[in-house]
């Protein structure tokens, strides 16, 4: 994709389109999927209990329905973690985001790491469905970046994900290309958190990225600022 001439719907398909605030309601729900066909955006990220109103209401239309697991923090037990892996699979989820554990990982108990996301990506693969493994990178430094991008590699993720949205700082050109020259296309990375303009979708691919987490997804491909949170 040439970044410089991307067009509209050429962004679109690089979305998975945020709909996770706690105090969406079903109508949220429903207004959020009209907005996505209408887009017709790679996919809606919803929580684990939308998936499947989230299915039916993007049904034919060629939207997949992504969801978070573990998240916003990452502190579910492994087998919890592998249980949501599940359900959400049978609930009919296309692909997964789910939470490193923050806490393990900054101990340096990367063995507990490595586990951790391969439970989920071992439930996961067995059905085609893709894992990101979420960083919250407002948390670490560069150099932690690099490592836990190392680590969800060796653990078998497809991709790796800068925030959640809703921890401290957001997706920034200086992570995204640690993360980017640290996978070397082994994996593929989403730029997600604090994604509002344009220009700011437009520089993360140009860097490289290959997804876009954002919740303000009309007022970015309508060339307009989002206001307020994710």
């Amino acid at each position: 994709m040439d970044s410089k001439n991307i067009r509209k719907d050429q962004l679109a398909q690089t979305i998975d389109h945020a709909v996770l605030k706690p105090e969406y309601t079903e109508a949220d729900l429903h207004r959020h999927a009209q907005m996505c066909i209408k887009h017709n955006v790679f996919s809606m990220c919803v929580k684990p209990c939308d998936i499947r109103a989230a299915k039916t209401l993007l049904e034919g239309s060629g939207v997949k329905v992504s969801c978070t697991l573990s998240f916003p923090h990452g502190a579910d037990a492994t087998a919890v973690k592998a249980f949501q892996a599940e359900q959400a699979i049978k609930d009919g989820v296309d692909e997964i985001d789910m939470v490193m554990n923050i806490g393990k990982f900054l101990g340096e108990d990367d063995y507990y790491v490595i586990e951790d996301i391969k439970a989920v990506v071992d439930v996961a693969h067995k059905h085609g469905v893709l894992v990101k493994v979420i960083q919250e990178s407002g948390y670490l430094t560069l150099e932690q970046v690099a490592k836990a991008c190392e680590l969800a590699h060796a653990a078998g993720a497809d991709f790796v994900k800068t925030s959640t949205g809703f921890g401290p700082g957001k997706a920034t050109p200086e992570i995204v290309e640690v993360m980017v020259k640290t996978v070397e296309g082994k994996m593929k990375v989403k730029a997600s958190g604090g994604i509002r303009t344009w220009d700011e979708a437009v520089t993360f691919l140009e860097l490289g990225a290959d997804r876009l987490g954002i919740g303000s997804t009309e007022a970015v491909l309508n060339g307009g600022k989002a206001n307020g949170g994710y």
